[in-house]
C-alpha cells in the first residue's frame, strides 16, 4: 500500500464521522484536506451540512454519480465493519481509518473486495509528509 499514490491520486473524500464540532480531530483534519484540494463528502445522521456542504446520514445515501475515492473513518473500531460494508457496495478504492482506529476482519473483508486499506494512520499527518 502506498500512502503517497493514494492521496496523489485520489479527489474526493468521505468523511464517515465528520463532526460540526471545531474541537473535534474530524473538523480540524477534514478543514485541512478541504484546503488542500479534496471535495468532501460529510457523512453523519447527526448533521445536515458541514461548512456549507450537504452532509449524508450514511455512505449508501450518497448520490450514486458522486465516486468516492477514499472513506475516512472517525468512529470506534468496533463501529467500522458495517461502514467498510457501505464502502464497497459504493465502489470507493480505499477504506482509511484514522490513528487509534484497527479493525483487521473489516480490513481483510475491504482487502479481498479490492479495495486498498489504510489503518490507524492520520490523513492529514501523512498528506503533510507529501
Amino acid at each position: 500500500m502506498d500512502i503517497k499514490s493514494i492521496l496523489k491520486s485520489s479527489k474526493i473524500i468521505a468523511v464517515v464521522g465528520l463532526s460540526d464540532k471545531q474541537e473535534r480531530p474530524s473538523y480540524d483534519v477534514a478543514t485541512y484536506l478541504m484546503e488542500h484540494g479534496y471535495t468532501l463528502i460529510p457523512v453523519n445522521p447527526m448533521i445536515s451540512q458541514w461548512k456549507g456542504l450537504k452532509a449524508y446520514p450514511s455512505l449508501s445515501e450518497i448520490p450514486r454519480e458522486i465516486k468516492i475515492d477514499i472513506v475516512d473513518i472517525f468512529r470506534k473500531s468496533e463501529d467500522v465493519p458495517p461502514i467498510v460494508d457501505e464502502a464497497i457496495s459504493i465502489g470507493a478504492k480505499v477504506v482509511w481509518m484514522q490513528l487509534g482506529i484497527v479493525n483487521e476482519s473489516a480490513a481483510d473483508k475491504a482487502k479481498s473486495a479490492g479495495l486498498q486499506v489504510v489503518m490507524d494512520r492520520c490523513i492529514k499527518i501523512e498528506h503533510a509528509k507529501l
